[in-house]
């Protein structure tokens, strides 16, 4: 089995430099070196004393850290926020975005990615931010629908004509077919859809012990599995590699859009119903004076406006009117399994995702 990691780096910040002493005295004299290092550290502690804010008059800097197949939309979405905001209060805001699987996205804010707003894949990692003190522990009553603006669920995408006939979770344990898929230890998405394939084993392989080996067949036949969902479309799109790709359904419908020629997409009889989170970081944004622009930018992802943008970029928006809309476009018949199936998101990453739980048990087996 062939395995494929493609790294995805925030939003680059200063790093540390350092200096080979060896090298140094080399070129330099002892007296002149210690003349150097002694300027260069009242420098950097200077600078960090004195960083640029965030708040330039009227100019605002914030940074939105997300899961990968959002960045299309927010391109977008970010471009009509700063033109509606402007004109509303007179601020010249920019936002600043970074990508990629989103259990990644959360461990770099934890690690210093200066983010103002975090728009991930899973509650679970809004709350491992949370409990790192760099959200209120209170984030889900902060806006509607537990802070989570909009829903997916995961579907698959198949080459042009459906030669391996895959019509159904079941069909991809067949010998033959070759899955691309993340990493759940990295993705949100990744977990998504192994829950939608759990979710899929329980309701037709009826036991656990059932239901897990349903599971293992599925990831024997990943073929390459990649850090975030991007990367796994870009395996299965422009290297060629697999014959179906699990993928969030935004995604498969942007590909449809641009690629129908190529692809068929395999609406699945059961699935997951994903709630992608969002939260401002207040543990940023009160050192930054950002707290309430980033406020503004989350709540306004529910306005009339941005559920129908939300909506024309594939996610089902939580505005029932506007999901009637877009009737023709999201199959609202499939069965969707939800997080509380399955005990909510403690439960589940204590059950599945942690080191030494079921995925590494059926992955590793």
């Amino acid at each position: 089995m062939k395995y494929l990691y493609k790294n995805y780096l925030p939003i680059k910040g200063v790093g540390k430099q350092w200096f080979s002493m060896k090298d140094l005295n080399k070129q330099i004299a002892p007296m002149r070196f210690v003349l150097i290092f002694s300027v260069l550290f009242t420098i950097v502690i200077l600078s960090g004393c004195t960083r640029q804010s965030k708040v330039d008059g009227n100019h605002v800097t914030i940074t939105n850290v997300s899961y990968d197949t959002t960045r299309e939309f927010y391109e977008v979405y970010n471009k009509r926020f700063h033109d509606l905001y402007q004109q509303q209060t007179g601020l010249d805001v920019q936002v600043l975005q970074s990508h990629g699987g989103s259990g990644g996205q959360a461990r770099a804010v934890m690690e210093g990615n200066n983010a103002d707003v975090v728009t991930l894949g899973s509650e679970q990692d809004v709350n491992l931010l949370a409990r790192a003190g760099l959200i209120n522990g209170d984030w889900r009553s902060q806006l509607p629908n537990n802070s989570a603006p909009y829903t997916s669920t995961i579907v698959m995408l198949v080459r042009k004509g459906n030669p391996k006939h895959i019509h159904d979770w079941n069909d991809i344990i067949a010998p033959d077919v070759r899955i691309i898929a993340p990493d759940p230890k990295s993705s949100s998405g990744a977990c998504w859809i192994f829950l939608g394939a759990w979710y899929y084993g329980l309701h037709h392989y009826y036991t656990e012990e059932g239901t897990k080996e349903f599971v293992r067949q599925l990831y024997r036949n990943v073929s390459v599995m990649d850090s975030g969902a991007r990367g796994a479309t870009t395996t299965f799109v422009e290297n060629g590699q697999g014959d179906v790709l699990l993928l969030w359904e935004n995604e498969a419908l942007y590909l449809m859009e641009h690629y129908p020629e190529r692809f068929d997409l395999i609406v699945p009889s059961m699935s997951i119903l994903a709630e992608p989170s969002v939260a401002v970081v207040t543990g940023i944004t009160e050192k930054d004076s950002t707290t309430q622009v980033s406020n503004d930018y989350l709540r306004n992802l529910y306005t009339e406006e941005s559920q129908r943008l939300l909506a024309n970029y594939g996610f089902r928006p939580r505005n029932e009117q506007i999901l009637r809309e877009f009737s023709n476009k999201f199959d609202t018949s499939i069965q969707l399994g939800t997080v509380d199936d399955f005990g909510g998101w403690k439960a589940i990453y204590t059950k599945f995702f942690k080191d030494g739980g079921v995925f590494d048990e059926i992955y590793g087996s």
